[in-house]
């Protein structure tokens, strides 16, 4: 599963935005353990990857899955509220 990368520069100059990228991608349980209720253990793992940046002093976001925001979530509730049917 590859890391989401959001650049500002190729947004601008090419209008991509979220795109799934890296390579070299690893996921390991690292030495990291919390005790949970019951006497269950949660137990973390560490994702590591490369990323060859495309632009000199770009601003460059990493997520995990594609971002879903709280304007998002708005605009599909006002959407919602704007069709006779589902209202």
């Amino acid at each position: 599963m590859k890391p989401t990368v959001y650049s500002v520069k190729k947004k601008e100059d090419k209008n991509i935005g979220w795109i799934k990228d890296g390579n070299n991608i690893s996921y390991y349980q690292n030495s990291i353990s919390k005790e949970a209720c019951s006497g269950l253990f949660l137990h973390y793992f560490t994702l590591t990857f490369t990323y060859r940046f495309d632009y000199n002093d770009d601003t460059v976001f990493f997520s995990y899955t594609y971002p879903y925001t709280y304007s998002d979530l708005n605009d599909y509730l006002d959407n919602l509220m704007s069709d006779q049917v589902k209202n």
